[in-house]
């Protein structure tokens, strides 16, 4: 398929800036927002049938003019159904600092721990322009944490050498302290980041350090709605995929087939092949959650549909026609025009029918992004 195929005017108003909320004002006049993760809209999309539900149903079954919301994702499952999740943890990885001598203002945002005794760290900054080799970047202020320039990557890649004498442990925690969540840059270019984005842009269930950003389908499944699904007989398996910047980056070919991909650490555990594994042998759903998860799935599924163990990296780029080895419902997001997401997403949903909910989705005020509203795509 071609770039241009995914091309769509998504209005920034539509673009959302905050988790699914409520908004309260105080006596003081200050407004409080209250968040609901799992209360953002969901879009139900059938491929097989080609239908679309975005209302809730009366007692007669005819819709209603209420949305469905998240929460209501589990009617569509039953017992025995798996979900699959990406527990990759998140840190925060968006620093200021100024520059030595001209006291210039430059982000730096850490992407991975390149060798843990001498503090080098792989990063990206920016202005990129105003950074060379052997300049000394100053953060918080007079702080003791200092960073020397070492090494240029690639345009905006740096190697950064941390001059920071003390344990590993509370050199990290030091660094994480000066940092703030890495939301993407569609969000930070409209509003700075604030306090309770570091919860907000984590998921409930993370726990393997590691993501310089959210898998953020992830983000709408609240403890609540967690402990539902427990409740009803659900299997949860879990995977990790270090989410990187490799999502967002353009697409500047016009021929899908020879974009390449940014590769992913991920690692997936005997016990996650064998949760999903004895329930697709006994006919039970396959829901994978979100993009990076498919991606990951994808790249260690066998020729026999069943789940192996892997541990290494992958840069598996999914776009329409492919078919799927695993699984049979996917859980996402709405995202922006010509993004790798998008395409997987169309991949899984066919890309007419796909093309046709976002144009429903556009019509009717749905939320695109991280922080955005969600699709569940089944194979009925």
């Amino acid at each position: 398929m071609k770039l241009s195929q995914f091309k769509f005017k998504l209005p920034e108003s539509q673009v959302a800036l905050y988790p699914a909320h409520r908004v309260f004002e105080n006596e003081d006049g200050t407004v409080e927002r209250v968040y609901s993760r799992d209360q953002c809209r969901l879009m139900v999309v059938h491929r097989k049938s080609e239908q679309i539900e975005m209302f809730k149903k009366d007692a007669e079954g005819q819709d209603t003019e209420e949305f469905l919301t998240f929460r209501n994702l589990v009617d569509y499952f039953d017992e025995g159904d798996t979900f699959v999740f990406n527990d990759t943890q998140v840190f925060p990885a968006r620093l200021y600092g100024t520059k030595e001598k001209t006291d210039a203002k430059i982000e730096v945002f850490l992407l991975r721990e390149l060798n843990e005794e001498l503090r080098l760290w792989d990063v990206l900054v920016e202005p990129a322009r105003k950074i060379r080799i052997g300049n000394k970047l100053f953060f918080d202020g007079d702080g003791p944490m200092v960073a020397e320039v070492i090494d240029n990557t690639t345009s905006r890649g740096r190697t950064l050498r941390f001059l920071y004498d003390c344990p590993h442990d509370e050199f990290k925690k030091e660094l994480f302290d000066l940092g703030e969540a890495p939301l993407p840059r569609y969000i930070v270019d409209r509003r700075p980041a604030e306090a309770d984005d570091m919860e907000n842009f984590q998921t409930v269930y993370a726990k393997h350090e590691g993501a310089v950003t959210a898998p953020s389908t992830g983000l709408h499944f609240s403890r609540q709605l967690l402990k539902i699904m427990e409740i009803r007989g659900f299997n949860t398996a879990y995977i990790t995929v270090h989410c990187s910047l490799g999502s967002f980056d353009p697409i500047e070919v016009e021929d899908l087939t020879k974009h390449k991909m940014n590769s992913e650490q991920m690692v997936i555990s005997a016990e996650a092949c064998r949760c999903v594994n004895e329930a697709k042998q006994q006919g039970h759903r396959i829901c994978v959650v979100g993009i990076s998860t498919a991606r990951a799935t994808e790249s260690a599924v066998g020729t026999d549909g069943m789940l192996k163990e892997y541990e290494g990296w992958t840069n598996k780029f999914i776009f329409p026609p492919y078919e799927f080895g695993l699984a049979n419902a996917l859980v996402t997001n709405f995202y922006h025009p010509e993004s790798t997401m998008m395409m997987t997403t169309a991949a899984f949903g066919g890309y007419d029918l796909v093309f046709e909910a976002y144009k429903r989705a556009l019509k009717n005020g749905y939320m695109f992004g991280c922080y955005g509203d969600a699709m569940l795509i089944l194979d009925d």
